[in-house]
């Protein structure tokens, strides 16, 4: 298989990769054949995979505008994987020229590919940590440079909370990084949930079975599970709702029904 320019030379290509295998259901370039082979295996299970992906984008650009809306000019998105058309550093930056956006990532492709994207935008850095290691990313020399922490940031969790397990501390993960948060900050966020998608939990189960044999375990919580990480947080209308029905552009009633899989929301700190 021959390596494009864009792939570090670090990382192993013929093993899947889920920031890979999001980009394929976006419609990205940034995959091989073995990351839309595993991609593919997943759709049999769940075929509407690439609406639930784009109802996530959909509903991170919709946030990323309110928040702006609502005086919020400094950004830290925690897994924002391979930038793809409609990243959160275009979204802010169009609404409010000289907003700040930091990413976050471990995956080495999508820091790779966020640096060349992100490449003569002195507003807009990349940061290769995981969201399992918080102080790593609050320590960061990008965050310390880009971010004011005493002043109100937006941090973004989008599809990626549903990727860390519970053995992981995810809560601990997010108190840790709200907490290093002025008031009036933001929390974004997106995670699958078995409530919601139109199939029976059994056969959705396929898909997550393809994620843990990829050794990245898909963990679908409940509502109620996915409310806590929003502890601390007044939850900004319409609540944790389905993506498409949060502040949405169109009729809801237009979605494909996988859109409504899993779910969004958002919440300011006092």
């Amino acid at each position: 298989m021959e390596r494009p320019a864009w792939a570090p030379r670090s990382i192993d290509i013929s093993v899947p990769s889920v920031s890979r295998m999001y980009d394929y259901y976006l419609g990205g370039s940034h995959n091989f054949e073995v990351d839309r082979e595993a991609a593919r295996r997943a759709m049999e299970f769940m075929p509407g995979l690439p609406k639930i992906m784009q109802a996530n984008r959909a509903f991170m650009r919709r946030a990323v505008r309110y928040a702006v809306g609502e005086g919020i000019t400094q950004f830290l998105d925690v897994g924002s994987g391979i930038p793809t058309f409609g990243n959160v550093h275009e979204v802010a930056q169009q609404a409010r020229p000289g907003a700040r956006v930091v990413y976050v990532d471990h995956d080495p492709v999508a820091v790779a590919h966020s640096e060349a994207v992100l490449e003569g935008n002195e507003n807009a850095e990349v940061v290769a940590a995981d969201l399992r290691k918080p102080q790593e990313i609050l320590s960061s020399p990008q965050v310390e440079h880009l971010l004011d922490l005493k002043r109100p940031v937006a941090l973004l969790l989008v599809a990626i909370l549903h990727f860390v397990e519970d053995a992981d501390d995810p809560y601990g993960a997010v108190a840790q990084l709200s907490d290093a948060l002025a008031p009036g900050s933001m929390l974004v966020l997106t995670h699958a949930s078995y409530e919601g998608i139109p199939l029976p939990p059994e056969r959705a189960s396929g898909t997550v079975d393809v994620y843990k044999d990829l050794r990245n375990p898909l963990i679908m919580r409940s509502r109620e599970e996915i409310a806590r990480f929003f502890e601390g947080y007044d939850m900004v209308e319409p609540g944790l709702v389905p993506m498409p029905v949060w502040r949405p552009d169109t009729e809801p009633e237009d979605e494909d029904p996988y859109a409504f899989s899993g779910f969004a929301g958002v919440g300011r700190t006092a």
